[in-house]
């Protein structure tokens, strides 16, 4: 690799972050309704009922970029990442149709987290590999926020990523990567069942099993319990804010998936400070 000084790396990872966060929008708001569709057309087949079918919404990769609503294509200037949303002041340059906030946010989040991974590992093999993980987090976030799901999709690569790193010893050894990933989704697996036992209704989905497993297998079984902690707290935190300001109800499902990613990522990349902290904090180191 060029022998360039450490910020220069953490600022080409932060413009790197910006392209791939203008292709995560592609995945977060395109991906689901290609799912929906194909599932639709596959239930129709197994059910053996005719009639036309209708033509699948467009794909993650081929199609251009299009105004959701005039469904004019966007040109060159329109596509540039955090900044076109700017220069078009947030709105369609041929229909005015307002653009969803969405598209900045998650660019500026995707390359302030792939600077900050940069930051953390340097310009190396495991930073690859740490922004893969990153940008696999973002997207998965962005569709279960918006949609309640998490996909296979995505979740089971980033599961097998995990694994397969751990025999290159990466960041963990493969018997902590398989023992990780086994006793995240079996944990989650059981809390569901044990709580639709008593009381009927399902907390969460199958999907964040998978999503906990994909952490345990990148970051070992010592993970899982500090991930679950740190998810319970973002999530209490961030749901009774929302609940308080209104802007969710009481009665309305909370999607979970997105408090696992944001704990994983964090003790992902923090997590050796945070428990030097806590052991300080608590006389135990």
């Amino acid at each position: 690799m060029p022998d360039l000084p450490l910020i220069a790396w953490v600022a080409l990872a932060g413009v790197l972050g910006l392209v791939i966060g203008s292709f995560l929008n592609v995945v977060i708001l395109r991906l689901p309704r290609r799912l929906e569709a194909q599932w639709r057309q596959e239930a129709n087949d197994v059910l053996g009922l005719e009639g036309a079918q209708s033509p699948l919404p467009p794909g993650v990769v081929r199609e251009p970029s299009h105004c959701p609503q005039c469904q004019h294509p966007l040109s060159a200037r329109d596509n540039i990442p955090l900044f076109g949303w700017l220069l078009l002041r947030g709105r369609c340059r041929y229909c005015q149709a307002p653009i969803s906030i969405q598209y900045p946010l998650v660019e500026l989040l995707t390359a302030i987290l792939s600077a900050a991974v940069v930051w953390k590992l340097g310009p190396t093999w495991p930073a690859l590999a740490g922004l893969f993980f990153t940008w696999a987090l973002v997207a998965l976030s962005g569709i279960d926020f918006r949609t309640q799901l998490l996909p296979d999709q995505i979740t089971l690569p980033l599961l097998w990523a995990g694994l397969l790193l751990s025999l290159c010893h990466l960041f963990i050894e493969p018997p902590s990567s398989i023992l990780g990933a086994a006793i995240g989704y079996l944990s989650l697996w059981s809390v569901y069942w044990l709580f639709k036992l008593l009381t009927g209704k399902e907390g969460m989905g199958f999907g964040d099993f998978k999503l906990l497993a994909a952490l345990g297998a990148w970051m070992g079984p010592v993970s899982l319990l500090p991930v679950i902690l740190l998810s319970s707290f973002i999530g209490a935190l961030i749901g009774g804010t929302m609940i308080a300001l209104r802007k969710h109800g009481r009665e309305v499902p909370m999607p979970f998936g997105p408090f696992i990613a944001m704990a994983g990522w964090v003790w992902f990349i923090a997590g050796d400070r945070l428990l030097h902290a806590y052991l300080s904090f608590s006389g135990i180191q």
